[in-house]
């Protein structure tokens, strides 16, 4: 008997009046403040600029939303496609299913091209937002407390997860596995903040150290998960990618050491801030540019003078050297 254990919410919808507020998306919106704000902060204190780090994430925020519900929808597809399934519900995104590796994958292509039109290196302002990603995982992970899912094996530990019966799952208390991985991705925060600020880590490899920390304990808690998943030799699928991602992570972290090593000096450009920023920034070199011109034509001006008066001096002592000659004769 289990005299101890986390009880689970009877629901994870609140209606205000007709407006449903759901647990799940509150989770994954605090997460994505928190992220930001922090990124901003941390950006920064590195040389940027107030605002960029939002002004990017309106651009890698909805790629990972879809990145992430698009790796679920792939790699769970029998949820969906399956038999008596309603292919509807792959749109249903409130009610759970994003898988970090897609909405990583997919947000760095938004994230890429928010930099780009800012003229920002992606490596920097992944770093700056790094930490604050594994926060906002650490909150979205607490959506999956909402929708009593993804939990672990059954246990009768005093900190077991209680969760009621449903259509989809059996009455009983079990690993709170969301908890574990919420309380890995803030200690991976730490280690991101720690070591960034110890070792000065710059071109990606703030980003890289996130995601193996990441990997390193999304492998043990994945393996203890008993909802359905696809295996490998076994193993779940999700197991395979953290191992894959945790090498391509650290080898990355190694290469860039030994060709780049150090930080960026420069994260942002002054005129990195669109067209109305690029104008302003170029005035005082068209001021100059004209102050030139000007001198330039001043100087001319004054060249032209003085050879004129140069060339009348000249005639008025040619002149007077022509009298004295006539004088002379007369005399």
């Amino acid at each position: 008997m289990t005299l101890a254990y986390i009880p689970s919410p009877s629901t994870g919808v609140i209606h205000l009046g007709p407006i449903p507020l759901r647990g799940y998306a509150f989770c994954i919106i605090i997460g994505v403040f928190v992220a930001v704000w922090l990124g901003n902060k941390r950006w920064i204190a590195r040389g940027g600029k107030p605002g960029t780090v939002a002004d990017i994430a309106v651009w890698a925020v909805p790629f990972g939303l879809v990145g992430g519900r698009l790796y679920h929808v792939i790699t769970d597809y029998q949820l969906y496609f399956g038999e008596g399934r309603n292919w509807v519900d792959a749109f249903k995104i409130w009610e759970g299913g994003l898988g970090i590796w897609g909405a990583i994958a997919l947000g760095a292509v938004g994230a890429w091209i928010g930099c780009r039109l800012r003229g920002i290196p992606l490596p920097a302002w992944a770093d700056a937002l790094a930490p604050g990603i594994a926060i906002a995982q650490a909150f979205g992970r607490w959506g999956n407390w909402f929708n009593q899912e993804l939990y672990g094996r059954a246990t009768d530990l005093p900190w077991a997860l209680k969760i009621s019966e449903a259509p989809n799952r059996v009455a009983g208390t079990y690993h709170p596995t969301f908890l574990y991985e919420s309380l890995w991705c803030l200690g991976v925060a730490a280690l991101v903040i720690w070591a960034d600020r110890r070792f000065k880590l710059g071109h990606g490899r703030a980003f890289a150290l996130y995601v193996a920390a990441y990997c390193l304990g999304r492998g043990w808690i994945e393996y203890m998960r008993v909802d359905e998943a696809h295996h490998i030799l076994g193993v779940r699928l999700n197991v395979w990618t953290a191992i894959v991602v945790f090498i391509l992570a650290v080898v990355y972290f190694v290469l860039s050491a030994k060709l780049r090593p150090g930080r960026e000096e420069v994260v942002e450009p002054e005129t990195s801030g669109g067209p109305g920023e690029v104008a302003a920034a170029g005035e005082p070199k068209a001021v100059e540019a004209d102050a030139k011109t000007d001198l330039t034509k001043a100087g001319a001006a004054g060249a032209k003078d003085s050879a004129g008066g140069e060339v009348a001096a000249k005639a008025d002592l040619s002149k007077a050297a022509d009298g004295a000659a006539n004088g002379a004769d007369k005399s």
